[in-house]
């Protein structure tokens, strides 16, 4: 009735080595729990019934019967899992934490999640199987703008959406909510010319530069935030910007690469930061010092000039 951790692991793989670290750790302040090491490739069989595709990977059981499991090299993950099960008694604490009734509507919210929601085996940057890989290649070489959802990092959604969509496998890609297919349906959308048709385009660098320029009616781009300037010019701007009690919104440009090298371009301004009233730069920090001493900064930010 005690809960069992099974670890696939391989010998060659260095994350292996350092989860089994993890699991010896956790041995010692679960002595109620049964900890195992099998290595994958030995165990072929057993590896193929449990859709072992990576390693590591990490199998709960509890009476005989399996209750959950953890993909990837996540020891915050696999420690907060075996707290729970070892705490939860002899039942799937899954049942406990989420209704089943509720699974269907936690489906439907994270289906719902974005205009393009693509449920995958990792993540874009790091996509932890080929038909994943290529989803990802397809979509970004058509310019769609999508979210996703690692299936890895949750097992009750992972077997939950095969049923909720009646699609057996992933990658499954979403629009507004509703199932366009795996990987195979998205090539022939793509032959057919009908893929972007279907899926939402990110919008282009300059138009995104102009809704962010414009998003409130003083916007500053800096390094960093209102809470945490990032760099000493950022400092002083915020400091200034505070003291004529204006609302303004930033932007931290060391938080988006393409926006930190697209707005020097757009706005011809080589430096940071950069401060724009209803979408038009005023300037940088040097202008903006002129400005409070001319008298002249509240009625630019106020937009009577």
């Amino acid at each position: 009735k005690s809960l069992v951790v099974v670890h696939f692991w391989a010998p060659w793989a260095p994350q292996c080595a350092q989860m089994n670290d993890v699991m010896a750790e956790l041995a010692k302040e679960h002595p109620q729990v049964s900890f195992v090491k099998l290595e994958a490739e030995a165990v072929p069989e057993v590896s193929e019934k449990y859709e072992i595709s990576s390693v590591p990977t990490f199998l709960f059981f509890k009476n005989s019967q399996k209750v959950d499991r953890l993909d990837g090299a996540h020891a915050p993950e696999l420690t907060k899992k075996v707290q729970r099960h070892a705490s939860s008694g002899s039942f799937p604490p899954s049942g406990n934490e989420h209704p089943k009734e509720d699974l269907n509507l936690r489906l439907k919210k994270l289906t719902h999640a974005a205009p393009c929601m693509l449920f995958m085996k990792g993540t874009p940057q790091e996509p932890r199987c080929g038909f994943s890989k290529q989803m990802v290649e397809i979509l970004n070489k058509h310019n769609i703008q999508f979210s996703s959802f690692d299936i890895f990092s949750d097992e009750e959604v992972r077997q939950g959406l095969k049923t909720y969509s009646s699609w057996p496998t992933y990658p499954q890609l979403y629009v507004s909510g509703e199932l366009v297919g795996g990987l195979d349906i998205i090539k022939e959308l793509e032959a057919s010319e009908e893929l972007d048709t279907i899926c939402p385009k990110a919008p282009k660098l300059e138009e995104r530069l102009k809704v962010l320029t414009n998003k409130a009616s003083v916007m500053l781009f800096m390094k960093g935030n209102k809470q945490e300037a990032k760099c000493g010019f950022s400092k002083q701007i915020l400091e200034i910007l505070n003291s004529t009690g204006v609302e303004y919104e930033t932007f931290d440009i060391l938080e988006d690469e393409e926006v930190r090298q697209g707005l020097k371009a757009y706005s011809n301004w080589p430096t940071y930061p950069q401060l724009y009233v209803k979408g038009e730069l005023v300037g940088g920090l040097d202008i903006v010092k002129e400005l409070k001493e001319n008298g002249e900064l509240m009625p630019i930010l106020k937009g009577e000039n």
